[in-house]
């Protein structure tokens, strides 16, 4: 089954070379076109649920690819032994569900040099939290499947400091590098938000409501910024690769 354009954008952040651990595998899918295309030259599919991984195991076995992969029944990282992997991949869950593992795994990420996230919720929690947990994010794209927004990105231990809310919510460099699906999200994004704004304003107008109209005003603000931002800054080149 050919691996859809979301894992293939994330598999693509993988540095080659490295062992991975695929947490939250499902399918194997994505463990199996490491392995097949030359990217890891083993790889550790873990779930927490039965269901998903023994279909994985099958699909693994069927790939003939049961010698370069393991399947483990893991809660996180817990199955996980430090130095096992050099690259942790995250990908198909929600923000918080993401730093909790990485709370929970610390001294099994600490031992990797590299973290593929791809949140489905919160990102902007996300950015701040590897901010705040020593990691930098060194690359990162968005992709657009069957109508929705998928970001990603790739981190390594290091400093950073993104200061903008917009870099938090959006991702400095997808903004400085000028990607072109994320300036047709934003737009998506602005839309979205005024159609929201504009229901608000149409309805009474109780303190509860008032409250999520500030909000409400402070992402459009946050949006429109973003916006600008990507059509001012000239295309320019991000170091992508590990020192």
């Amino acid at each position: 089954m050919p691996l859809s354009e979301r894992l293939t954008a994330v598999a693509s952040m993988v540095t080659p070379g490295l062992n991975v651990a695929d947490v939250g595998c499902d399918h194997g899918y994505l463990a199996i076109y490491l392995v097949k295309k030359g990217i890891s030259p083993r790889v550790i599919a873990m779930d927490i649920n039965h269901g998903p991984l023994q279909r994985a195991d099958e699909n693994i076995r069927e790939a003939g690819f049961d010698g370069k992969i393991d399947v483990r029944l893991s809660n996180g990282l817990e199955m996980l032994e430090r130095g096992e992997v050099s690259s942790i991949v995250m990908a198909g869950m929600g923000g918080p569900l993401m730093t909790d593992i990485i709370d929970r795994g610390i001294d099994i990420c600490d031992g990797a040099r590299e973290l593929i996230l791809q949140p489905q919720s919160e990102i902007e929690e996300v950015r701040h939290y590897l901010e705040d947990h020593g990691y930098r994010i060194i690359s990162e794209d968005i992709v657009l499947e069957d109508g929705k927004y998928y970001p990603m990105m790739k981190a390594v231990h290091g400093e950073m400091y993104l200061e903008n809310d917009v870099y938090y919510r959006y991702g400095k460099i997808l903004i400085k590098e000028e990607h072109p699906i994320l300036r047709a999200y934003l737009r998506y994004e602005r839309e979205m938000l005024r159609g929201i704004r504009d229901e608000l304003l149409a309805s009474e107008r109780t303190p509860k409501v008032n409250e999520r109209l500030k909000e409400l005003e402070r992402d459009i603000a946050i949006v429109n910024e973003a916006i600008g931002m990507s059509e001012k800054i000239n295309p320019m080149t991000i170091e992508r690769e590990l020192k």
